[in-house]
């Protein structure tokens, strides 16, 4: 059976705008104190980003690397998009693992304090895959 590698970039950008979607709604859930609303949704969030991870890191093990197309201005904003992505998306890992066991174990002071941080980098990380996404495969493909 061959495997048609191109549906693995469209699945990537929408878990990862999924995860952005529930990232909102979980943050939503917790400011009006609906605890385990947020609990479920940030699970669901994270179950999103792990099969995202997943699927990406199958995709670029078959792939390789996608080399961007785009000429101009275009180049300096994919880069500097990529690079903020990436390194925080490389951060954002643990601070999340962090974070779930914390409100797991309902350890609530200092899950609140590390979420303070992990949300914006994960949302931050979740919003500019999307627009890593359309840059690469559609905007400049």
């Amino acid at each position: 059976m061959q495997i048609d590698y191109r549906i693995f970039p469209p699945i990537d950008a929408t878990l990862n705008g999924i995860t952005a979607v529930l990232l909102a709604i979980g943050h939503n859930f917790i400011k009006r104190g609906e605890v385990l609303k947020h609990r479920a949704t940030m699970i669901t969030a994270f179950i999103t980003s792990c099969l995202f991870l997943g699927c990406y890191l199958y995709y670029h093990a078959h792939v390789g690397s996608v080399h961007f197309r785009g000429q101009g201005w275009s180049r300096p904003v994919y880069f500097s998009i990529l690079i903020s992505h990436t390194i925080l998306a490389t951060v954002v890992v643990p601070l999340v693992v962090i974070t779930l066991i914390l409100g797991l174990r309902s350890k609530f002071e200092t899950h609140r304090r590390v979420a303070r941080w992990t949300y914006p980098i994960w949302m931050y990380v979740s919003v500019t895959g999307v627009i890593v996404y359309l840059m690469l495969y559609k905007l400049f493909a």
